[in-house]
């Protein structure tokens, strides 16, 4: 972390430690990234790579059978017509289809853009200018544009049947694939990441996984969420690991059953989805557990500890974001100091900068950066002329708040952008929330700004639970200073959450300033 006072920030620089010496390599060239996917699978064809578990029965799909889907759809949209760097569209669910649509399309040298199965046509319409697909493979019942500007295509059995094409290799600097940002602060940009994108994943493997070849892990989220589709589908296969995912559908409160049942050792979910897993039973037998993983938004120490005393397995949190995945984190062999974030992984090239690009002293809350050079780094957002990387020096400056331990571990501060204005103080939501943790009766909680009158702003707390407003109100006072204290408290159902678990903190802003 850096911690000179000259303007140049100096990043920290971990020794390689683990079982990946490799891990810093320089990305082979020519490269495919969906041929680097599925190349450990084929030391054992029949293992299987992923299962779609059910109530009653699984979706199991073998190495083999893996890899002719995707080299079968591979020829099978070449065939189309398309032609190398096309943008391909995914409007698919939660089944095998879509990793065999993106693998597919990366394998014929084609670009995969996935989406979020829940957008709706005019969300669609707003996003197609950006991206022009030449064409959409869609599954029956998810929404598409109004009015699609290039084919649509539902018949993908009869693509992955088709002849199997190659691997379209070429510089690992190339484009490979576009998400989308959450757009829980605006609008969602497409953010362009190369083929190297998923060398650069490997710094997770003992960074923060403790992965194995032998290792089961089950992901709770959606197939197009970054988190869901690195951690849950590309780094297990790269590894030669089995991906267990839950069939579209699947209720929360049915996973401890799935994950007994199919011996999973590895969990990884939003902190949303353990927090939902222990509404019921106070423990919570998962004999085959080893630990679970979580992203997407800060992890309460509160639901930390009810995780470990329900189960007996640790959570090993990271902080991430679409532009670079994940790159803080805690891991089995480096765990995170209590009411830490973790460590930069090792090989990250991380600094605390300011606005202007200059280094903090340590303790000091600023924005944690990421150097230009760092692999797994976008190649940025995607406009009109190209790529868009924007950089403070030769720095990308995330929005997320952190300071730094004496011995490099990070607090995390929350998003820049949420911060909360009132009184004349600058106030992070998430040291609000965190007062709040454990008190009697509350189940969840989160802290937005609302307009009383005319330029002025005071705190509001959305509650969900049986803790009363008396009761909160008298925590808070004990916990906060009186600015930080919230002075108004609405009691909800429930919060606004993505299907994945994320907090919508925009959609709770609109919700408290209808609330009467």
């Amino acid at each position: 972390m850096a911690r000179c006072s000259s303007a140049a920030p100096r990043a920290l620089q971990r020794p390689r430690a683990g079982r990946n010496p490799d891990a810093m390599q320089p990305c082979p060239s020519p490269y495919n990234l969906a041929q680097d996917v599925l190349a450990a699978g084929r030391a054992t064809p029949d293992k299987i790579a992923l299962a779609v578990l059910g109530p009653a029965r699984a979706d199991r799909w073998s190495f083999a059978h893996l890899e002719r889907a995707v080299l079968g759809l591979a020829g099978g949209l070449l065939a189309q017509g398309f032609a190398p760097g096309d943008r391909i569209l995914l409007r698919l669910g939660n089944t095998p289809e879509f990793p065999v649509a993106f693998l597919g399309a990366v394998a014929a040298g084609l670009v995969p853009v996935p989406t979020a199965e829940g957008l709706t046509p005019p969300e669609l319409d707003r996003l197609i200018p950006l991206i022009a697909p030449k064409a959409i493979l869609a599954a029956p019942g998810i929404a598409l544009p109004p009015d699609p500007p290039c084919p649509v295509l539902t018949d993908l059995a009869a693509l992955m049947d088709h002849a199997p094409g190659g691997y379209a290799t070429g510089d690992p600097d190339r484009l490979a694939y576009i998400v989308f940002t959450s757009g829980s602060s605006g609008r969602p940009k497409p953010v362009a990441h190369a083929h190297r994108a998923l060398r650069a994943r490997r710094l997770m493997w003992d960074g923060w996984y403790g992965l194995q070849s032998t290792d089961r892990v089950l992901h709770a989220g959606a197939f197009n969420w970054t988190f869901t589709l690195g951690t849950g589908l590309l780094d297990p296969w790269s590894i030669g690991a089995t991906a267990l995912i839950p069939a579209p559908g699947t209720a929360p409160e049915t996973l401890p059953l799935l994950l007994r049942r199919h011996d999973a050792t590895i969990l990884a979910a939003a902190p949303g989805i353990f927090r939902k897993l222990l509404a019921g039973d106070t423990a919570l037998p998962l004999p085959k557990l080893r630990h679970a993983l979580a992203a997407g938004e800060k992890l309460p120490e509160t639901l930390r500890a009810r995780w470990q005393a329900a189960t007996g397995t640790p959570i090993f949190e990271a902080l991430g974001m679409s532009e670079c995945s994940t790159f803080i984190s805690g891991s089995p062999a480096r765990p995170a100091p209590p009411g830490t974030l973790g460590y930069p992984q090792p090989g990250r090239r991380i600094a605390i900068l300011t606005p202007e690009g200059t280094p903090v002293a340590p303790g000091k809350i600023c924005i944690l950066a990421i150097h230009r050079g760092d692999p797994g780094l976008m190649l940025g957002y995607l406009g009109q002329d190209g790529f868009d990387l924007p950089l403070t020096g030769d720095w990308f400056l995330t929005g997320d708040l952190v300071s730094e331990d004496r011995d490099g571990a990070l607090h995390y501060h929350g998003r820049r952008d949420d911060l909360m204005t009132t009184g004349g103080f600058r106030i992070s939501p998430l040291e609000v929330e965190t007062a709040f943790q454990g008190a009697p009766g509350l189940v969840d909680c989160a802290a937005s700004p609302v307009t009383v009158k005319s330029e002025t702003d005071i705190i509001a707390l959305a509650h969900v639970g049986t803790a009363t407003e008396d009761s909160l109100r008298a925590l808070a006072e004990t916990r906060l200073a009186r600015y930080k204290q919230p002075r108004l408290y609405i009691a909800l159902p429930a919060l606004p959450r993505s299907p994945n678990g994320k907090l919508d903190r925009r959609a709770l802003a609109r919700i408290l300033k209808e609330s009467p």
